[in-house]
């Protein structure tokens, strides 16, 4: 009989086994970080400063020191660090973005769908917060090649002076997702757009209008659909 349960690799309790209460509660503890799959963030290789009992991580690639050679695995501190070991189908959550990943067999990916080949699809969700200064700028969020946009959010979340109005776009369609919007704190849009497929890698652009841009802070969200072969 196996030591561990096929599925989870929870300890199981040997017969006449002394201490038993110690593997049951080793495998409670791992029940426990497993029930809805929830990880603070997937960035670090090394174990965090600062992390607490019950902290989860996702590993992310070349890991080092005490998570060395646990690439993709699930970091869980009880005292000392252990290891969970994903398999094809589960399901986790990463608190940091806000985005629920899959485990394909091969590794983690946020797809909505995919084939047994690797083709997949993805709904993604992108933000930055842009200084704004001049005529206009130009954030480092793009619209992907071969990418299907859907929509793009804006919030002022600081006071717009110097313009009295802005716009989100694009070069060559400077209000494609929104035009006159508003300079004062809070204001919001979601320029939602019928699906367009973009060829070629395409940054976002906030315009200023009645006078250039000398100060204030606006947030982009842009949302899209990417393929993989």
């Amino acid at each position: 009989m196996s030591e561990t349960t096929p599925l989870l690799a929870l300890p199981l309790l040997a017969a006449a086994q002394a201490q038993k209460h110690v593997t049951h509660n080793e495998a409670l503890l791992q029940l426990d970080a497993l029930a809805q799959l929830a990880v603070i963030d997937r960035v670090h290789t090394t174990p965090p400063g600062g992390a607490v009992a019950g902290d989860r991580y996702l590993i992310a690639p070349g890991a080092g020191g005490d998570w060395a050679g646990r690439d993709g695995q699930i970091a869980l501190l009880d005292g000392g660090w252990t290891f969970l070991v994903p398999r094809a189908g589960w399901r986790l959550f990463v608190a940091a973005e806000r985005t629920t990943l899959v485990h394909t067999g091969a590794g983690w990916a946020d797809l909505l769908a995919g084939t047994p080949s690797g083709g997949t699809v993805a709904l993604r969700a992108v933000e930055q917060e842009l200084v704004l200064s001049g005529a206009f700028v130009t954030s480092s969020i793009v619209i992907p090649d071969r990418a299907i946009c859907l929509a793009v959010a804006s919030r002022t979340v600081q006071a717009v002076t110097g313009a009295t109005a802005y716009e989100v776009g694009i070069a060559g369609d400077t209000s494609k997702f929104g035009g006159l919007l508003s300079v004062a704190v809070g204001a919001s849009n979601v320029g939602v757009i019928g699906p367009q497929a973009f060829y070629a890698a395409t940054p976002l652009r906030v315009s200023a209008l009645g006078g250039a841009f000398t100060g204030g802070r606006v947030r982009l969200v842009l949302f899209f659909l990417a393929f993989g072969i």
